[in-house]
């Protein structure tokens, strides 16, 4: 059985890449506050993200789209003060990259200012020439495809993504693109486990999922979602596990020790 610890060392993109080697899968939950930084890591989770979901459940939006640069650089700044070894990742909010040299711009000023490691963008084929000018001047990257929250206007809604063949073979394709480009990460939301499990046999890099089945390399999920205190309807991927728990520590340990497990996610969270 695992138990869930502190970590010991640093996390890197090396040290998540060996993982994926191995066959050890990883944890990661969101967070915006020193506090439960310093908890996230002392419970073993390897990768915390300053999301702009915080939009959703800090600032009561009904979307990502609001959550400016300055409010990700403010909770990154809180979150960085609480770690000390799991990895701190970014969110590139909406409006932050539209153009390669506005993103070299934003994410330079995001890392300088939190000493964050890696940041993270929406989009596919559109982001192929800022992931590869990112890479280039150093700046580790998580590229994030599926369900993409900055596009609900586009999309009309928050829907699972690739359920059609033709909409899979792009997405597998396009995943394989931005890592001949240089991403770092992948990040796939609310997508057929099936797809999932596809796309992460066929990178070499590590694959974290939300919604998207068990076969990826690493889990998140929005802290508040964890801890049952989100507001309204749930997503179907999220999972409450205060649930016979006696302490927020507990149900981050069990949130860990479940993915390390292969428990979570099981059939009644993800797509097909």
């Amino acid at each position: 059985m695992y138990i869930p610890k502190p970590l010991d060392d640093k996390v890197t993109i090396p040290h998540l890449k060996k993982l994926k080697q191995e066959g050890e899968k990883f944890a990661c939950l969101t967070a915006y506050d020193y506090s439960f930084a310093g908890l996230l890591e002392d419970c073993g989770v390897e990768l915390v993200l300053v999301g702009d979901s915080l939009g959703m459940v800090i600032q009561g939006h009904d979307t990502t789209i609001p959550v400016t640069l300055d409010d990700i650089c403010y909770h990154g700044k809180a979150v960085a003060a609480g770690l000390q070894n799991a990895m701190l990742m970014l969110d590139m909010p909406f409006g932050s990259l539209n153009s390669p040299q506005q993103a070299i711009d934003n994410a330079s000023y995001l890392l300088k200012q939190t000493q964050a490691q890696v940041v993270k963008l929406e989009g596919g084929q559109t982001q192929l020439k800022t992931v590869e000018t990112l890479a280039k001047f150093g700046i580790a990257s998580c590229s994030h495809l599926g369900l993409q929250p900055q596009m609900v206007n586009k999309m009309g809604g928050y829907r699972v993504q690739g359920k059609a063949r033709s909409a899979a073979e792009e997405m597998l394709a396009t995943a394989k693109d931005l890592e001949a480009a240089g991403t770092d990460l992948l990040l796939l939301e609310c997508v057929p486990a099936n797809l999932a499990a596809e796309i992460t046999e066929a990178l070499e890099i590590p694959v974290i999922g939300i919604g998207a089945g068990v076969d990826v390399d690493g889990q998140i999920l929005v802290l508040q979602d964890v801890l049952n205190v989100t507001a309204g309807k749930k997503p179907k991927f999220s999972k409450n596990f205060m649930q016979g728990q006696s302490s927020i520590q507990a149900a981050i340990k069990r949130y860990v020790s479940e993915v390390k497990r292969r428990q979570f996610p099981d059939q009644s969270h993800i797509f097909s």
